[in-house]
């Protein structure tokens, strides 16, 4: 299979594509610092080389999920540096998370580079600021709120606005969302409905609020995140002086994650970069998945336009995913619409052949989770480690079935988000009795009996609680066992790499560790949600949750909301190396009717599904062998050309299950709930007659249409989306009566051949 379908290049012979370059998403702990520049190149595919060697005016790196990018990007500031082309203390490397910027400085520090500055845009500008405060606007820099929905609720109060703990969130996070695309309080509500957000709250009273927020700030001197940068914005906008000083430090600029950049830090980025052209963004417009809080691929997208002689290099071998992982990936973006997907990258899989992705279906949630869990149970069995598997989600809200599955087998799972490695209290205290172990030495009798480093640590980490057995099952004591084996588990791999190496040399490495965020690997399956898992990579991926409503998520109503949500799969997808399942429900709880729909995204991807069928109702089937199988679901129905208006408001109707109902689904409806569940029951009735699913007599979107509209004649019913004249013919008289309050005689076989 050629370029496009995930498998492998072609080639013969061992050239850097077989096996000559180093995996780019894999590394040692421990690796050995080249021993010159040439050294750092080693290893590079052609592309990340060009990047690494590219020094020089405006670079575009469009770079793929598990194209090795951080790799690329980190070694151009390596070879640069260890090649005497750039200063260290001239480069400045600005990224999105302190985990990132971490990562980035640690693998520079493995490269042998030391003084190059990685950041996140906010730690770079509070830095700029605390510096240029005094002298640029006199006295010192108001502190940080510590607690902004505590005073955006003082504000609401203030505007006679009551909130409750949703729309308090909500509204902060309209509050910067306003402050990162630079709209002040009076222009909110027009600039919202311009951009098609869904405002929580009525946009004008937002806007007041906002406002009011603000005032409160300058009455009590505070200042927010957003207002680093705004500030920093400022200063360098009003004072050359200052803006001199920045220039003159900085003359290289490195951007990671470039499609995730807000329009107050692409301005913070150029009011940095100046007149100069020195400046290397790396980005995937198919990641872009944080637009609600105001970041956009367009930076990325147009910067050739801004920059006319920018070397633009693509980054699209795969290193991270099988051929089968990665051709499912290219397909899902095949389906993709939008500017972003007009720029998509079709990825090239490095690696060997793994497993196909399994689809999976079950009758409720429960169900979904246990059969997850007993599958992540056999695959630590057969060798998989545990913190090399993960379940991802669309919500966080669906982590806790998952937790309580998984603790039903034994299997240790770990929640990501949930508070940082080092700042863990029995890490802390790990590092106390480590570092007096160091000071002390030989001098200390717990280490009579430890002959090298690892017994050292485990001997001084036994009196904090790690014991050489796990202790059974999960919570409090557990997590904190797999806290203790983690940095056991690292004095080993540090010994390994550094034979001779004493406990003073570990604990100068865990200092730099805790720096740079560069946590120890911890045991355990990772629970996250898909916007956490960005950045990440686990051997084994499960995506639960599948369903339309969850994903796309029920208030994604705009195209370009959709497609965000659509990239947000991709991004989970893209994060397994060999082993890729996903799931659906088609009922939340045991007993549930089965509504749900398995996500429109993976339609044409799993087994028996084209990606231009009609949407239906619950899928009818079995799985075998991880493959969803459908039963017939009878011919296609021809589309309506007129155009669909909700019943209730007027608006023109696009989403197929509002045309169904002929309303919009936030628009109020007048529901018999009796009669629903009549048509229900006759429904099923009519389908084990004619020995077909459900959906083939009616779907429940349609059910849910008649019984809003209680159609009196032929004509009514008609005029109901999914009533088509074949149905009308086959079903027509019995709905009717069934919405006039009759009751039907019981059906027969006779009866069911007659309607086939």
């Amino acid at each position: 299979m050629r370029p496009g379908c995930g498998q492998p290049c072609p080639g013969s012979g061992r050239g850097w594509q077989h096996g000559g370059v180093t995996a780019a998403t894999d590394s040692t702990l421990f690796p050995q610092v080249p021993d010159s520049a040439d050294a750092v190149l080693e290893g590079l595919d052609p592309e990340q080389r060009e990047v690494a060697t590219t020094l020089q005016g405006p670079v575009c790196v469009l770079a793929g999920a598990g194209t090795g990018k951080t790799r690329a990007i980190t070694h151009r500031i390596a070879y640069g540096v260890r090649a005497g082309i750039l200063p260290p203390t001239g480069v400045l490397a600005v990224t999105f998370t302190q985990r990132a910027a971490g990562e980035m400085r640690g693998r520079l520090r493995q490269l042998g580079v030391q003084g190059v500055q990685a950041r996140t845009f906010h730690s770079a500008a509070m830095r700029q600021l605390q510096f240029f405060w005094p002298h640029a606007i006199g006295g010192e820099l108001p502190p940080l709120v510590e607690r902004k929905a505590s005073l955006v609720g003082e504000a609401a109060n203030r505007c006679g606005v009551r909130l409750d703990r949703t729309e308090l969130r909500d509204i902060t996070s309209e509050i910067e969302w306003a402050k990162v695309t630079q709209t002040v309080p009076d222009d909110y509500a027009a600039v919202a409905a311009e951009a098609g957000r869904q405002a929580p709250h009525d946009p004008a009273e937002i806007g007041r609020i906002y406002d009011l927020y603000e005032q409160l700030k300058r009455e009590r001197s505070l200042i927010d995140f957003e207002d680093v940068l705004l500030l920093t914005v400022g200063i360098l906008q009003d004072r050359p002086a200052v803006a001199d000083k920045v220039r003159g430090q900085y003359q290289y600029f490195v951007v990671d994650e470039y499609q995730d950049v807000s329009p107050l830090q692409q301005r913070l980025l150029e009011l940095w970069v100046g007149e100069r052209e020195n400046l290397c963004v790396v980005g995937d417009a198919s990641q872009t998945i944080y637009s609600f809080t105001g970041a956009t691929p367009d930076h990325l997208l147009d910067f050739r336009t801004r920059h006319p002689s920018a070397t633009v290099v693509k980054l699209v071998r795969d290193y991270r995913s099988s051929p089968q992982v990665v051709h499912f990936a290219n397909g899902l973006l095949a389906q993709a619409r939008g500017r972003a997907a007009e720029h998509r990258l079709e990825l090239i899989s490095q690696r060997e052949p793994g497993p196909e992705p399994v689809c999976s279906e079950f009758a409720d949630e429960p169900g979904e989770a246990e059969a997850v869990a007993r599958r992540i149970r056999d695959l630590i069995g057969s060798g998989v480690p545990a913190s090399e598997i993960a379940v991802l989600y669309r919500i966080n809200a669906q982590s806790e079935i998952y937790e309580q599955a998984l603790a039903g087998l034994g299997v240790p799972c770990r929640l990501r988000g949930a508070e940082r490695f080092f700042e863990r209290p029995e890490v802390r205290e790990a590092f106390v009795a480590l570092r007096g172990a160091a000071r002390a030495g030989r001098n200390d009798a717990l280490l009579d009996d430890a002959v090298d480093l690892p017994s050292q640590v485990r001997a001084v980490l036994g009196t904090k609680g790690w014991r050489a057995k796990a202790p059974a099952g999960s919570g409090a004591v557990r997590d904190r066992w797999e806290s203790l084996a983690a940095l056991v588990q690292l004095s080993m791999d540090f010994d390994a790499a550094h034979p001779g190496a004493t406990l003073t040399d570990l604990v100068a490495e865990l200092d730099e560790r805790a720096r740079a965020q560069h946590a120890p690997t911890v045991d355990g399956v990772t629970l996250a949600s898909l916007h956490a898992a960005k950045g990440l990579e686990w051997d084994a991926v499960f995506v639960v949750g599948l369903t339309d409503g969850m994903l796309p998520i029920t208030y994604a109503k705009t195209e370009e909301q959709i497609e965000e949500e659509r990239r947000l799969l991709y991004v989970g997808i893209t994060r397994a190396r060999r082993i890729l399942n996903l799931s659906w429900a088609l009922a939340r709880s045991p007993g549930g009717r089965p509504s749900r729909e398995p996500s429109r995204f993976i339609k044409g991807l799993r087994p028996g599904t084209t990606a231009d069928a009609p949407r239906t109702g619950a899928v009818s089937g079995s799985i075998t062998g991880g493959r969803v199988e459908r039963s017939p679901s009878g011919s296609r129905e021809r589309v309506r050309r007129a155009l669909a208006r909700c019943r209730v408001c007027g608006r023109s109707l696009t989403d197929p299950g509002e045309v169904k109902l002929m309303r919009c689904e936030d628009c109020p409806s007048e529901l018999d709930e009796v009669l629903y569940e009549r048509l229900h029951q006759w429904r099923a009735r009519q389908a084990a007659l004619l020995r077909q699913p459900d959906y083939c007599v009616f779907t429940d979107k349609t059910l849910l249409a008649i019984a809003e509209a209680v159609p009196g004649d032929e004509a009514a019913l008609s005029r109901i989306s999914g009533v088509r004249a074949r149905k009308l013919q086959q079903f027509g008289a019995d709905v009717l009566a069934l919405c006039a309050g009759e009751e039907l005689p019981a059906a027969s076989d006779q009866d069911a051949e007659h309607r086939e």
